[in-house]
């Protein structure tokens, strides 16, 4: 059976939106660009290749799922040539093809289109593709390819990112500096180890209004905060919070994962809740967790709760007032009593 196309339409105020998915979209690539360039730059052919393969793959299981099920196509809206990108953006420059095209299945099959498809989906299908990779393939999804401005301090292939080393607690090699790390020439995923570029696409996204302020500043804000205070010893605690801020996947995940629209929660209350949430969960995998990193599993893990936090945060509908709203809510709950003791 053709999938049939079904308008519903809502009650007033109605509102002329000046966007639509694809727009939306078109801005998150343009919004990632400048991580891709420094990629290409400290990776060179490796970091070209994996996106290209990623983006491809992606469209291909999208077109051939909704083909097979007999709906309607839905690659035009470029939601997974975004979904390629982030996914491969989580991975290492070195990780082999193979494990790229099974993480994009993973992300655009059982994560996305078996739950209805863009804005169905309850976890974020780039991260959810990167979390059953590194369950899969943990030493491949681990091993870290030296970027181009190391390789003549560096002898060999591989070496460990900065964030290993704050996790054991060890010194820094003198050729991780902060200002390396803000700019990008560290080794890490493909697209999280320019700070400075992610920051270039979070102001596009704030301009172009695709994104909010608020989960982003209070996820990174609740990690600043919370490192500060915390520190670890041999390091400052200025100097450790400036470290996890500028290493790892913080910056992207914060700004491009967990504002996903369909994982995130609505309402502005939330929106908040839910950044606090992402930066605690962080903190607290880096610090007690088995893996360096916890940005992905905490985003993931307050994915399952954006509806809990949708509903204790319920925007006041629009021409209500707050005593007409209050009034409401205590007859709703005079009415449950009612019904309990009539039970009773």
């Amino acid at each position: 059976m053709e999938e049939k196309m079904l308008y519903h339409v809502s009650g007033a105020p109605f509102i002329r939106a000046k966007t639509d998915t694809q727009r939306i979209m078109l801005d998150v690539l343009i919004a990632l660009l400048p991580a891709f360039c420094v990629a290409v730059w400290q990776f060179g052919a490796a970091a070209i290749i994996r996106v290209a393969v990623s983006v491809i793959a992606c469209v291909f299981f999208e077109f051939a799922y909704r083909k097979l099920m007999k709906k309607n196509s839905t690659i035009h809206d470029l939601s997974a040539c975004v979904t390629g990108v982030l996914l491969v953006f989580c991975m290492p420059a070195g990780v082999p093809l193979f494990v790229v095209i099974i993480g994009d299945f993973l992300a655009i099959v059982l994560v996305k289109q078996l739950y209805g498809g863009i804005g169905k989906n309850f976890l974020n299908p780039a991260l959810a593709g990167r979390a059953f990779m590194l369950a899969g393939y943990a030493g491949l999804m681990t091993t870290w390819a030296v970027p181009s401005a190391l390789k003549t301090v560096v002898d060999g292939t591989t070496m460990a990112t900065p964030l290993t080393y704050l996790k054991a607690g060890e010194a820094l090699p003198e050729y991780f500096n902060l200002m390396d790390m803000f700019i990008g020439k560290v080794p890490g995923c493909i697209g999280e180890i320019s700070t400075a570029a992610l920051l270039l696409g979070f102001l596009y996204l704030l301009v172009r209004k695709v994104i909010s302020w608020r989960i982003p500043v209070t996820f990174v804000g609740t990690v600043a905060v919370l490192t500060l205070i915390f520190g670890k010893s041999g390091y400052g605690n200025v100097e450790w919070m400036l470290f996890n801020l500028c290493s790892g996947g913080l910056m992207l995940g914060a700004v491009f994962m967990a504002t996903d629209y369909c994982t995130s929660p609505v309402t502005p209350k939330g929106q908040l809740i839910f950044g606090v949430g992402c930066g605690l969960l962080t903190v607290l995998i880096r610090y007690f967790g088995g893996y360096p990193e916890g940005v992905s599993y905490a985003i993931l893990i307050m994915n399952l709760l954006v509806w809990a936090i949708d509903k204790a945060t319920p925007q006041r509908q629009f021409g209500i007032s707050a005593q007409e709203l209050k009034a409401a809510k205590q007859a709703a709950k005079a009415e449950k009593k009612a019904a309990k003791e009539a039970q009773a």
